[in-house]
């Protein structure tokens, strides 16, 4: 994953397989983007993208992507309902990964955009 990021430009990466030093890293990062593979050693991904959601504040947008070999239904709604915003298949698709990726970084890009111009208290869903 971090050799595709980097084909395409994107090199301020921090990544890692243990979940306990994920859950430090985004404490010390601020990152506009997580990809969170559900298979990790000691915890299940579902508890890391619990946990990653918690620290995530209620006003903000920061998309997660899940990864996984197990892209049953019931695994996809699992992980779309513990809030992350994109899913994909292993084997992965470059070309699709990295659409996937561009069009949730914009979609943050967006989102930060508009937060400086509208206080987060007056942002409304219709």
């Amino acid at each position: 994953m971090e050799q595709l990021l980097a084909r395409e430009g994107l090199t301020n990466v921090l990544s890692s397989t243990e979940p306990l030093r994920t859950l430090d890293l985004f404490n010390s990062f601020e990152p506009d983007l997580v990809v969170l593979d559900l298979h990790m050693p000691e915890f299940d991904g579902f508890a890391v993208l619990e946990q990653l959601n918690r620290r995530i504040p209620a006003n903000d947008y920061l998309p997660i992507m899940v990864l996984t070999a197990d892209a049953t239904r019931d695994t996809r709604l699992r992980a779309l309902a513990l809030g992350a915003r994109d899913f994909i298949s292993k084997p992965l698709d470059a070309l699709e990964t990295m659409l996937r990726i561009w069009n949730l970084l914009e979609t943050r890009a967006l989102y930060k955009s508009l937060r400086k111009l509208v206080p987060p208290e007056n942002i409304e869903l219709l």
